[in-house]
């Protein structure tokens, strides 16, 4: 079973890399990288992000926090934060992805009306 701070590491590695590939972001730690793009992220997924980068910090920097409090909190805020900088699972790429859908559709149908 991985420890808390293997966990907290991975987490924030991920994190990091999809806000680099996704949004171009820089720094030299997560909370860095998020002030570079914040501009471009919901204000409820910057707080996720936060969370995580903060107890990831308190976890490697602060002798007296040795484990995450609340480990299912964690998670979830995590996962919620993923899913968000990975482009899975949000609203706004289903609106784009029906609306590529719609366009392909469009052509088709005007291919197919223009080769008769």
């Amino acid at each position: 079973m991985a420890s808390d701070i293997d966990r907290v590491v991975r987490a924030s590695k991920r994190l990091e890399g999809a806000l680099e590939r996704r949004f171009g972001a820089t720094g030299r730690g997560l909370h860095e990288k998020i002030s570079s793009v914040e501009g471009e992220l919901d204000a409820g997924v910057v707080r996720d992000l936060r969370f995580v980068a903060t107890i990831r910090n308190k976890l490697l920097h602060e002798a007296d926090y040795k484990r995450i409090d609340d480990r299912k909190a964690f998670r979830e805020r995590y996962e919620r934060a993923a899913r968000a900088v990975e482009g899975r699972g949000g609203l706004k790429w289903m609106v784009v992805a029906a609306v590529l859908a719609l366009l392909l559709v469009g052509i088709a149908v005007m291919w197919w009306v223009v080769a008769k």
